[in-house]
């Protein structure tokens, strides 16, 4: 049976293993000198993770990297079962002379992350089923209520979510960015964000997210799983 744990407990489980957690997913890569070992660290991750591997592992190959996602399909969160697959996945990656790592401080032109699109809407269940529509996507498993974010049923694209709104905004921007960061990548993307000319809207609710804009006052978000258990 696949147990719940808290953000603080899955991140402090795998850590030391090279993972991150990441909107509620688990998520590591493993630097590769060609696609063929690409496919080969892919290979030996769906065998470490055995029968589980469909129903929690996702892969992305590129030449000079592998990108390795754990997350219960059926629960759409990350559970007990994900964090001992991330251990044995990581044992077998080291086997083979590699290694998983999230690519924080490393020099790697970014650390593992994940997208969503947040759009402020005044009645989110009149505009969700046109953004479904849309972008071809769907609910995630046991949220597909009309207020429920939406997300790519083929994991390549950007989940969205809506926020509500109280009054229009129409001087704002209504649809913003949030990348979610490793939470020991956080602070220095916020600090490359303001110093390539953003500016820092809010941090009333960091480390859980940043509110940052650009020069003409657009905004995104810096998010992490810290201060969100509880």
């Amino acid at each position: 049976m696949e147990g719940a744990v808290t953000r603080r407990g899955a991140s402090d489980a795998v850590g030391d293993q090279g993972w991150r957690l990441l909107l509620g997913t688990l998520r590591t890569s493993v630097p590769v000198g060609s696609l063929a070992v690409a496919a080969e660290v892919a290979a030996a991750a769906v065998a470490a993770c055995g029968d589980d591997a469909d129903g929690h592992l996702h892969v992305d190959l590129r030449p000079r990297k592998a990108v390795l996602t754990l997350r219960s399909s059926a629960h759409a969160e990350v559970t007990a079962v994900d964090i001992g697959l991330a251990h044995r996945i990581s044992a077998a990656v080291r086997a083979r002379g590699l290694r998983t790592e999230p690519d924080v401080g490393t020099g790697a032109p970014r650390s593992v992350q994940l997208l969503e699109i947040a759009i402020d809407a005044l009645d989110i269940a009149a505009i969700r089923p046109f953004w479904r529509a849309v972008l071809g996507y769907a609910g995630e498993a046991g949220t597909d209520g009309p207020r429920d974010p939406l997300v790519d049923p083929l994991g390549q694209g950007p989940g969205v979510w809506f926020q509500q709104m109280e009054l229009a905004r129409p001087q704002r921007n209504r649809i913003h960015l949030d990348v979610s960061t490793p939470h020991d990548e956080a602070p220095r993307r916020v600090e490359a964000a303001l110093a390539a000319g953003g500016r820092l809207v809010s941090a009333a609710r960091a480390p859980a997210f940043w509110v940052l804009a650009d020069p003409e006052g657009n905004e995104a978000c810096v998010s992490t799983w810290q201060g969100r258990d509880g």
